[in-house]
């Protein structure tokens, strides 16, 4: 016999879509949602930083970030499968893989360079981190928001 407590819960979640449960399962990968949250906390350190210390980190978050984002993007392409292109030839799949593992090397080239020791500026760079950021948006909303029904 079912407590009053098992009962409110089960008539609560009755409830909820008509009564009918749908699950949802995020397609995010592990080692992106944890890129993603290493660039949040960047991020806030560095309004932390600047806010409370009065401590110019600007430069150094910059380089962090695109790091960040770059090594997750890298470790998010399985570059195990990425060595069976020459068998199975060059998919959709193998592709998006492709593209992933190139954006996430520009974008630690990028970060690197964007070190305030080395500090190339040019129009060309500031273009191509302008790109890594867009696409790196685009990452994020495939990666977060797509969801499957199971």
């Amino acid at each position: 016999m079912p407590t009053k407590k098992e009962v409110a819960n089960i008539s609560a979640d009755s409830n909820l879509n008509g009564g009918i449960q749908k699950k949802k399962k995020s397609k995010a990968s592990r080692t992106f949602v944890i890129a993603l949250s290493v660039v949040s906390i960047i991020g806030f350190l560095s309004i932390i930083m600047s806010s409370l210390f009065y401590i110019d980190v600007s430069g150094y978050i910059d380089t962090l970030w695109l790091i960040a984002l770059g090594l997750g993007l890298v470790f998010e392409t399985s570059i195990k499968e990425l060595k069976r292109v020459k068998n199975i030839g060059l998919t959709s799949e193998m592709l998006g893989k492709f593209t992933m593992l190139v954006v996430g090397g520009i974008a630690i080239i990028a970060g690197i360079l964007s070190l305030p020791q080395i500090h190339i500026q040019n129009a060309s760079f500031l273009a191509v981190k302008g790109i890594i950021s867009i696409l790196a948006i685009i990452f994020i909303i495939l990666q977060t928001w797509v969801t499957e029904r199971e």
